[in-house]
């Protein structure tokens, strides 16, 4: 049965995890040797680099969007290796962002891909057989599956047969290994925090005649005569297990000698787990980041330091095919990922959890301990910004922003971002894309409380911020002078063709210099939700991340050329933005072929393999088409088109209706209820060269 702090657990997991990824991933390159990190950062105790916002890493693409084929696909007989296959095509632009695209026959998981696309099923695609020992038992294995032990709570055995088939696409032997032991320890430390107990947990699911339990035992058994000196171990793993034994670019069993390593002389304190693992090398993210979801799900949120988790401000960003999905707000997602538990132990789900969950909208209620929703401010020296269960209009939970000293014409703005550029980020880890979780058209609300101190008054104005201008666009505000629960509710404006990445409310002193104002602003339930109706001109778009904003391209080349967003392919070309849950739809867009005989408007995209088209797909021919793994014609119709001539697609998908206008003149109708939401954009599927204007997108 699940316990009763499951969703408590699971979000120490997954933020344990990304502070071990964080930590580790500034020291992960072959040039930081385990000496070099001890000369240059001695005892490690804190985050060893800064970070603007740190970017993504393949650590955290592969535990959420390969666990996606729990959403996708069929598993009534169970899940398959190639249901996770599927997620791997469909979820991954390839060769950009998600994993490391180092070449066939030397990155397993650039190996692995190639093979799917060439035919070759999962486990297939990731076996000895197909790809040779060595390139099957490197470290992937166990990097990408921190998720399938946080939704098998407790079920060691469950959560490692999970593990080894999503982990079997692209490994093979002691990969698998490395699968399972990881996934029963995560599912382990639900009901335990010895770290020995863990570790022995993980054994349970791997033979014991394998390389992975001796290197583990090997272990176990120096720690317990040296249980002092993890260097002295380091020094152990180097010259029996170590690099020179093992090879490949990064072989799963030296690092699972790291693992347990730093998992028994970290003794139970997550944060000298997380240190250790960092300071001993090798492939320093991954092996940080399993042990910190493991402990993160052992210690609980209180074992965390506040060093390693404020910075992370409840945000991580991803690099998968969606802009939308690459926004993740950690405690929502850890909600998602409860939901996923109790489903698979078959358990009925609280109300409260399917309450404050909805796919497709913002909900933050600040219930989880310490939470933030990566709530920002923009003067620290006025403002500063933490949990509290002091006060709350629904729940236990509140943002409380503490507004120090402020006089009138003082102002900060309180506010979360929808929406990245590549200004907020130090590197380009993983070219990770964005596109908008709020658009125009869409109602924020939220709840706030004034507890003053001193003054007289204050003033709130929500405002949204024009990512393309930089402009504050402020919006009717209210003067607060007495205590209670205030609702502030409001439509985001109309941005003319350009996206918001801030929605919040401006704080302004409102009392003369002498009475400053000082107190607690609390807010609650904020909310972003309903339809969008909004326009992306091309012309207010940039290029960053190797994409234009807000698009995610796979495949093709992309320029901005006069006002219109350039697509060059010799087969396969897309682009696409939107919220990924977007149902009923209406869209705008003005196409332009320039050459070949592919130019489309596309509608509820779920990835790379999934979504409908319409639009000019042969010589005086223009058809409706369903991907679905495989392109499928629906409907199709003569159309006599030009080259170089401008055209407005209209393309409505409502239920299962699919109509299809050009110029404003009906051409296709279909019915069709394979896929109920998506992402939108433009698309090509053979040699050419398009014109893509701006798209206008009204939900209906």
């Amino acid at each position: 049965m699940i316990q009763h702090n499951y969703l408590e657990k699971v979000y120490a997991g997954f933020i344990g995890m990304n502070a071990g990824i964080r930590l580790g991933a500034p020291v992960e390159p072959t040039i930081w040797t385990y000496e070099r990190i001890e000369r240059t950062y001695g005892d490690i105790t804190n985050y060893v680099k800064e970070f603007i916002n740190f970017a993504a890493d393949d650590d955290v693409n592969g535990p959420v969007y390969f666990l996606r084929a729990l959403y996708d696909e069929d598993q009534k007989e169970g899940l398959k290796p190639q249901h996770v296959a599927k997620a791997w095509l469909n979820y991954a632009r390839e060769g950009v962002g998600m994993f490391w695209w180092g070449g066939y026959g030397t990155s397993t998981e650039h190996t692995a891909y190639l093979n799917l696309i060439n035919g070759i099923d999962a486990p297939k695609s990731g076996s000895i057989e197909q790809n040779g020992i060595i390139l099957a038992e490197q470290i992937g294995g166990q990097i990408f599956i921190d998720t399938w032990g946080l939704v098998l709570p407790n079920n060691i055995e469950k959560a490692a047969d999970y593990a080894m088939i999503a982990a079997s696409v692209s490994h093979d032997g002691e990969g698998l290994n490395g699968a399972r032991f990881i996934a029963a320890c995560i599912s382990k430390a639900f009901n335990e925090k010895d770290p020995m107990k863990i570790v022995e947990a993980g054994l349970e699911v791997i033979p014991e005649e394998s390389t992975y339990s001796k290197v583990t035992q090997a272990v176990i058994d120096f720690y317990k005569k040296h249980p002092t000196d993890f260097r002295k171990c380091m020094k152990y793993l180097e010259e029996n297990w170590g690099y020179d034994k093992y090879r490949g670019v990064c072989h799963i069993i030296p690092n699972a000698g790291v693992c347990v390593l730093s998992l028994l002389y970290g003794e139970g304190d997550f944060n000298r787990t997380i240190e250790i693992a960092t300071m001993c090398g090798w492939d320093t993210d991954c092996n940080a980041g399993n042990v910190g979801t493991i402990m993160g799900v052992a210690c609980g949120l209180e074992g965390i330091k506040s060093c390693y988790r404020n910075p992370i401000n409840d945000s991580v960003v991803l690099s998968g095919i969606s802009g939308y999905l690459n926004i993740l707000d950690i405690p929502t997602y850890s909600k998602e990922l409860a939901i996923l538990g109790y489903k698979l132990a078959k358990e009925e789900i609280p109300e409260y959890l399917k309450d404050s969950f909805k796919e497709g909208e913002i909900h933050f209620d600040f219930e989880l301990s310490g939470s933030t929703h990566n709530f920002r401010v923009s003067d620290p020296f006025y403002c500063s910004l933490k949990n509290s269960t002091d006060k709350a209009y629904k729940g236990n939970g509140s943002l409380a922003v503490l507004f120090d000293r402020m006089e009138r014409g003082k102002k900060c703005k309180i506010f979360y971002k929808p929406f990245y550029r590549r200004t907020d980020f130090s590197d380009e880890r993983y070219m990770p894309v964005f596109s908008p979780t709020a658009y125009s058209g869409q109602e924020v609300s939220m709840f706030v409380y004034s507890e003053r101190w001193n003054g007289e008054s204050i003033y709130l104005s929500p405002y949204v911020r024009n990512t393309t201008t930089k402009e504050d666009i402020l919006l009717k505000g209210m003067v607060i002078k007495d205590e209670g629960w205030n609702e502030i509710k409001f439509t985001i404006p109309d941005l003319d063709g350009a996206m918001v990445d801030e929605i919040g409310i401006l704080l302004e002193g409102n009392s003369p210099g002498k009475y400053k104002d000082l107190g607690i602003l609390y807010i609650d339930e904020f909310k972003i939700s309903g339809k969008a109706d909004y326009e992306i001109k091309i012309s207010k778009q940039k290029k960053e991340f190797a994409s234009i904003i807000p698009f995610s391209h796979n495949h093709g080349a992309w320029s901005i050329e006069q006002g219109y967003m350039e697509a060059i392919t010799v087969n396969h070309a897309e682009a696409v933005t939107g919220n990924y849950f977007t149902k009923n739809v209406k869209l705008t867009g003005s196409v332009i072929p320039q050459n070949g005989t592919s130019h489309l408007i596309s509608g509820r995209v779920q990835g790379a393999l999934k979504g409908y088209y319409a639009g000019f797909t042969g010589e005086n021919e223009v058809s409706l088409c369903l991907n679905n793994h495989g392109l499928m014609v629906l409907a199709k119709a003569d159309y006599k088109w030009e080259l170089g001539k401008e055209y407005i697609f209209e393309f409505e998908l409502k239920d299962d209706s699919l109509i299809f206008s050009i110029d404003g003149h009906k051409v296709l109708e279909a019915k069709d209820s394979t896929l109920s939401y998506g992402m939108v954009g433009y698309a090509k599927y053979s040699l050419g060269r398009s014109l893509f204007g701006d798209l206008k997108v009204k939900e209906i």
